[in-house]
């Protein structure tokens, strides 16, 4: 089961976060929220989740 982690405010950050994410190992996926407003979710599987937000929080707030 896949499980979102963080709302993308734009496709540019989303295919950051992506890359950042399978660049450690992680499988994602991205899709669009809301095509109006351009936002984007990025998921992981859930058995992933613990150590995907440790990464995630490093990527953010580096």
């Amino acid at each position: 089961m896949w499980t979102v982690i963080y709302i993308a405010p734009t496709a540019k950050v989303a295919d950051m976060i992506k890359s950042k994410l399978t660049e450690e190992g992680f499988l994602v996926k991205c899709r669009p929220v809301n095509m109006s407003k351009q936002q984007f979710e990025i998921l992981v599987p859930s058995g992933e989740l613990d150590e995907v937000q440790e990464v995630l929080n490093l990527i953010l707030h580096p």
